[in-house]
């Protein structure tokens, strides 16, 4: 019987031990926990701290929305700034810092840009259709007034001026698309098109493709021959220095908070007013031409939010021919296999103007993942318009 008790009581204290070690061990799990997470949590901030400028880190933990205010700022140059310097860079990186305007029905504006007629309304109203409440229509009619024949565009023409090719008139016309749709708190991404201009994609898909980016679609590379950095005027300085000279389309789409800094900016579109001309006769300018709308948008976004820009834009253009001006399709090359070809692209080509062409090749990506560039595509001639129409259901078909 005392045998039997002690081994009864030595049980009873083996029992004990166990249950105790198993309590310390249940005690230690949310410890273990705590401090792994408090790890992922300082390696966020770590990432945020080194890389203020990309933040790409915390961009592949988050979703994309919450991405889209990650992009901080470049810092102002490394020297004594003028006054106005120091003003545009302080609104600028106070627009960039703030976060987007919360929207319950966030919509895309469609900012075309026209001699006149748009010879694709049609199209545009099959495109739109059933989508109402998504979307806005302005467009800037430069030579004449549109006679328009969808409801879609009906009354949504802007006060316009007259329009030069080449001239500061034409980004002109695009600041005053962008500042009427920004009178809409509900347009959160602005896309400017041209009256050649044709939808790739069925409208849900370009709506989820620019509305959950990270981003804006503004083409931008760096081109140290004649049409690209040969067209830099040292009347920039210091301002805009020559290694931040770019060139891209004009052709962009972007969120509003890159919107609203192109209206708050004055010094940088300054100069790009007074020293990029065709034929400009100032001293010292050689007799360079210099397209205002191929530069004024790559540099300013290059030097103020580069993480924040794709590089590449959204509508296509076939310049494969090697002329002045891009290819143009006729109704024989309006094909089923033209346009699916065209909306599968999914890297982005940037050829150089100097003597070897240099050529540069990058992927498309979208938040991260490889995807179709481009959303729309130009330049078609108004006769494709019965074509397009009649193949509009099966190409734009993801």
């Amino acid at each position: 019987m005392k045998t039997a008790g002690a081994w009864q009581l030595a049980r009873r204290d083996l029992l004990a031990m166990s249950g105790s070690r198993q309590q310390r061990a249940h005690l230690k799990r949310p410890i273990w926990i705590i401090f792994f997470v408090s790890l992922v949590i300082l390696f966020l901030i770590g990432a945020y701290v080194v890389f203020p400028s990309r933040s790409f880190a915390a961009c592949y933990f988050f979703s994309s929305k919450d991405c889209t205010m990650l992009n901080l700022p470049v810092s102002p140059p490394a020297r004594e700034l003028t006054d106005h310097e120091n003003i545009a860079w302080v609104v600028i990186n106070e627009l960039l810092r703030k976060p987007p305007v919360q929207s319950k029905n966030p919509k895309i504006a469609f900012l075309f840009l026209t001699p006149g007629t748009l010879p694709f309304e049609k199209l545009w109203e099959k495109f739109f259709q059933g989508h109402e409440d998504r979307f806005s229509v302005y467009v800037h009619a430069s030579s004449q007034k549109p006679v328009h024949v969808s409801r879609y565009f009906v009354g949504r023409d802007i006060h316009s001026e007259k329009v030069a090719w080449g001239k500061i008139s034409m980004l002109d016309a695009e600041k005053r698309l962008l500042a009427h749709a920004l009178l809409d708190a509900d347009n959160q991404q602005f896309v400017l098109l041209s009256d050649s201009c044709v939808p790739l994609h069925n409208f849900d898909y370009v709506y989820n493709y620019l509305m959950y980016t990270n981003v804006s679609y503004i083409d931008c590379f760096e081109d140290p021959g004649p049409h690209g950095s040969g067209r830099y005027s040292e009347h920039m300085l210091p301002e805009l220095e020559k290694k931040d000279f770019r060139k891209g389309a004009q052709w962009f789409s972007m969120k509003r908070q890159h919107a609203i800094v192109i209206m708050a900016d004055n010094l940088f579109y300054r100069k790009f007013k007074f020293y990029c001309k065709v034929s400009n006769p100032l001293p010292n300018m050689d007799g360079r031409n210099c397209y205002a709308d191929e530069h004024y948008l790559p540099t300013l976004f290059h030097m103020i939010d580069p993480s924040g820009i794709s590089n590449w834009s959204v509508t296509h253009v076939d310049w494969s021919e090697g002329k002045w001006h891009p290819k143009a399709y006729r109704a024989q090359d309006v094909t089923f296999e033209l346009l699916k070809s065209i909306a599968s692209i999914d890297e982005t080509v940037h050829v150089t103007s100097t003597g070897k062409k240099k050529k540069t090749v990058q992927p498309c990506l979208w938040n991260g993942m490889k995807r179709p560039c481009y959303l729309f595509a130009r330049k078609f001639y108004p006769e494709t318009l019965d074509r397009l129409l009649f193949l509009f259901s099966n190409y734009t078909t993801v």
